[in-house]
């Protein structure tokens, strides 16, 4: 199993690696929309639904981003993340009061949210490489929902005793949050110095990047919330001691809108 996770992380770094740094933003896109997609196919099986359903979910899923893309993500992109944002802060509530009032358990409403936790991600992604910044930016993105989760895992293994939210993931605990919290910190201290920002920016990065991490925490918590519903271990099986797409980037549909969105209001970086 242990084999199996090392490998299967290696090519999708190496992947992930390529992309951002290689592609340009048409191509990133395009390879983010299709990982968005399958993103979407596993959702659809939080809503028990038929196989052919599940197809025409994924059809609305890329037409909704086809339609973005010939409107123009620079038009709607601020109304995007915006929405994404309020929707993040309903999240909060909904995790909170998970298990009880569920109004969101049936299938209509979970496919509404399945749409508006996938495809604004989609859309910062997209937004956020093609700023002239945006390979660095994107990494730091990176870096810090991967350090979110690698703190995390570390600090819960050596200090956890409280937990964060049983009923939602019972292995997380709140020593956890605080080691992933640290380390985001320390990503963004380190990107500050590498890219000579300053003083303001600096702290600025800081703030943002604790933001950052607790959001991509949120979008963990989101998606096990909907697992636990559904009454499954992992989202599916395509990645080898993975689990399936949604376990890998849950994190990041929360992290990345609101990430860009300190980026629109605070552009110091």
């Amino acid at each position: 199993m242990l084999k199996q996770r090392v490998i299967t992380a290696l090519i999708l770094g190496i992947l992930v690696l390529g992309a951002v740094i290689w592609a340009p933003v048409w191509l990133f896109s395009l390879l983010v929309g299709c990982v968005t997609l399958y993103g979407a196919w596993e959702w659809s099986n939080f809503c028990r639904i038929g196989r052919q359903n599940r197809l025409v979910y994924v059809g609305v899923a890329g037409l909704i981003m086809c339609v973005i893309a010939a409107i123009g993500l620079h038009n709607l992109l601020t109304t995007i993340v915006i929405a994404a944002g309020l929707f993040w802060l309903l999240a909060i509530v909904m995790v909170l009061r998970f298990p009880e009032g569920l109004r969101w358990s049936a299938c209509g409403p979970k496919l509404v949210i399945g749409m508006w936790v996938l495809v604004p991600a989609w859309a910062a992604l997209t937004a956020i490489k093609a700023l002239p910044d945006g390979v660095w930016l994107i990494f730091l993105l990176l870096f810090l929902v991967w350090g979110a989760d690698t703190g995390a895992y570390f600090a819960g293994r050596a200090m956890g005793k409280r937990k964060l939210m049983p009923r939602v993931s019972p292995g997380k605990t709140l020593e956890g949050v605080y080691g992933g919290l640290v380390t985001c910190v320390v990503i963004a201290a380190v990107y500050a110095f590498l890219r000579e920002l300053s003083f303001v920016s600096a702290v600025f990065l800081i703030v943002l990047a604790v933001i950052t991490a607790v959001a991509s925490v949120l979008g963990d918590l989101f998606e096990s919330m909907f697992k636990r519903e559904r009454g499954i271990k992992d989202s599916g099986t395509l990645l080898p001691g993975h689990g399936g797409v949604l376990d890998r980037i849950d994190s990041i549909t929360a992290a990345a809108p609101i990430f860009l969105l300190g980026l629109i209001y605070f552009p110091v970086l």
